[in-house]
């Protein structure tokens, strides 16, 4: 399929979970693709599931200095950048009792402020129109315990689809978000539940779910390929809740 012809996009997280599946949809939309990382595994693993025309760069979401630099690279290889799905991003749940500031502070610099300074980064590299794509969450919307300064970060890059479209519409940049449910992706090693609870855990979360099961990296990407590309015109500062109805529940 070639929704994505000849498309100039960058996929921040790019090297495992939604963002790899994101950038193998978009490969096969016909888009050239840049992606982000910041682990070494997974930035070779990528490397060879992508294949060799498919620039795999090492990006921390949380440095603001990261981003520019990753703004020039993108300028360097593309001149200019028609879709940017920013996917990098951090998921730690945790009681209010056991946050840090530290730990406060790099989670909003992860999933608010670099994204948010990257967007700023690339205003002279966007071409007019261009796609910005938000991974958000449900937790914007689910008061779930544990998840209080998670769901903050997400509820605040949420917003962003609606400010920023006011702000860039202008210059032809539209910014939307998609906001997936439990999706069944390597999120288990990072927040470190240990093998004999991932049963119990698993069995709790489907619990909420009406559609009776995760979602997978593949759904979500499906949402993303329609906000990138020239199908979704008209489609400005909303958002794409992918979540099999976990919302419904509240």
């Amino acid at each position: 399929m070639t929704r994505l012809k000849a498309k100039r996009t960058l996929i921040t997280g790019g090297t495992s979970g939604i963002g790899l599946e994101t950038a193998k949809q978009f490969l096969n939309e016909g888009a050239r693709v840049i992606v982000t990382g910041n682990n070494p595994e997974t930035i070779e693993l990528a490397k060879t599931e992508l294949g060799s025309d498919v620039l795999v760069l090492r990006a921390d979401s949380a440095s603001v200095a990261d981003q520019r630099k990753l703004a020039d690279a993108v300028k360097e290889a593309y001149g200019q950048l028609d879709v940017a799905f920013l996917n990098a991003g951090v998921s730690v749940w945790q009681p209010i009792e056991d946050w840090t500031e530290a730990a406060f502070d790099r989670s909003f610099a992860i999933n608010v402020k670099g994204p948010y300074f990257l967007i700023q980064a690339l205003l002279s590299v966007f071409a007019d129109p261009a796609s910005v794509i938000l991974n958000t969450s449900v937790n914007a919307h689910v008061g779930a315990a544990r998840s209080s300064v998670y769901g903050a970060t997400k509820a605040a890059f949420l917003n962003m689809a609606k400010t920023l479209s006011s702000e860039l519409l202008p210059r032809g940049i539209r910014v939307n978000a998609v906001s997936p449910g439990p999706v069944d992706t390597p999120l288990y090693d990072k927040l470190g539940i240990p093998d004999t609870y991932r049963d119990e855990v698993n069995a709790g979360i489907v619990a909420t779910i009406p559609a009776g099961r995760f979602g997978t990296a593949s759904e979500v990407a499906k949402a993303v390929v329609y906000l990138a590309s020239d199908e979704s015109p008209w489609t400005i500062g909303t958002e794409i809740v992918v979540d099999g109805g976990r919302t419904l529940n509240g």
